[in-house]
């Protein structure tokens, strides 16, 4: 069976534990560095800080039942936090390497140097950026055909998704393999352009901001808000996924939906985008048409139906709220 990979982390800080958790629960020896120079009692008091946020977080999810306590020193005995000079002998052999310095366009310079500097030939790296596009940093990294951006939603160590964005001159087969790594350890990567607020900051960004305008306008309590999305917008979309919804219902509703709310609202930031009216025209309005934003050609679309409705069921009685007719 081949060896399980290291993992190195440039970045002690809060991203980079959370990795470190992520990857050393999942049996991985995990190499956290400190991207900074500091003197021998900093150093002790950043090292100590990082073990006890690690050894925290997994006796936080031990106690809540999300695996038996008695593993978490094997799985601390995976972390080792190594000093700044230390870097050289911490990336011997290491094939994976997180960058997860803060978010300045200098220390991402510095870090991404400092990276290259005594990293393996064949080591790919992966920024944890937020703020930048993978475009915009690929050029500061001295292996562009094996950089990427690998955006981990916090808490990183309980959030499956990571929202990975490559650059036109990363190798396919690094993205590929990559993938399978995050895979793994229980991750769901997908792949985004380098496009600002990627998919998931994008998409609750306007979600966030349309939350707190309807209390601004006095339309619902924040409470009735939360409810409302706890309970309908969240539930709904923890089992149907946006684009999927929009197929199950029918694209042609969201098109007219949408007219109806930006004629409402004298706000065209409800308007449909033109996709919807390219697919509504060509036919393509999702299930009942047999083609949507996916093809439902050669699928059992009953089944799917009951698939997708005792999902919902299951999500009811997790919530507490499934009761037995009366």
């Amino acid at each position: 069976m081949a060896a399980i990979p290291v993992i190195a982390c440039i970045g002690a800080g809060r991203m980079g534990r959370g990795i470190a958790h992520a990857f050393a629960y999942a049996g991985h020896e995990v190499r956290l560095i400190d991207a900074k120079p500091r003197d021998a009692a900093a150093r002790q008091r950043l090292f100590a800080e990082a073990q006890a946020e690690i050894r925290g977080t997994l006796e936080q999810i031990a106690a809540l039942g999300g695996f038996d306590a008695g593993a978490i020193d094997r799985i601390m005995a995976r972390v080792s936090i190594h000093g700044h000079d230390d870097v050289a002998s911490a990336l011997s052999g290491v094939r994976y390497i997180f960058e997860a310095v803060p978010e300045t366009e200098a220390a991402k310079r510095d870090g991404l140097a400092f990276i290259d500097r005594a990293a393996e030939a064949d080591a790919i790296v992966a920024s944890t950026t937020s703020t930048f596009l993978s475009t915009q940093l690929s050029g500061l990294s001295g292996r562009p055909s094996r950089f990427l951006n690998a955006h981990w939603l916090n808490p990183a160590f309980i959030v499956p998704l990571i929202e990975l964005s490559a650059t036109p001159t990363t190798d396919r087969a690094v993205i590929d393999e990559f993938k399978a790594l995050l895979t793994s350890i229980g991750k769901v990567p997908v792949e985004c352009a380098a496009s600002p607020g990627y998919i998931v900051p994008r998409i609750q960004a306007l979600a966030m901001n349309e939350a707190a305008r309807l209390v601004e306008e006095g339309v619902a309590s924040a409470e009735d808000v939360d409810k409302a999305v706890k309970y309908g917008f969240g539930f709904r979309f923890a089992i149907l996924g946006l684009l999927e919804f929009i197929d199950w219902g029918g694209g042609d509703i969201l098109y007219y939906a949408s007219r109806y709310m930006a004629e409402a609202m004298n706000d065209k930031r409800f308007e449909a985008p033109q996709i919807v009216h390219d697919n509504m025209a060509a036919g393509r309005n999702g299930l009942r048409d047999g083609k949507g934003f996916y093809d439902y050609s050669g699928m059992d679309v009953g089944a799917y139906r009951r698939e997708r409705l005792a999902a919902f069921l299951r999500a009811l009685k997790d919530a507490g709220l499934a009761k037995p007719p009366v």
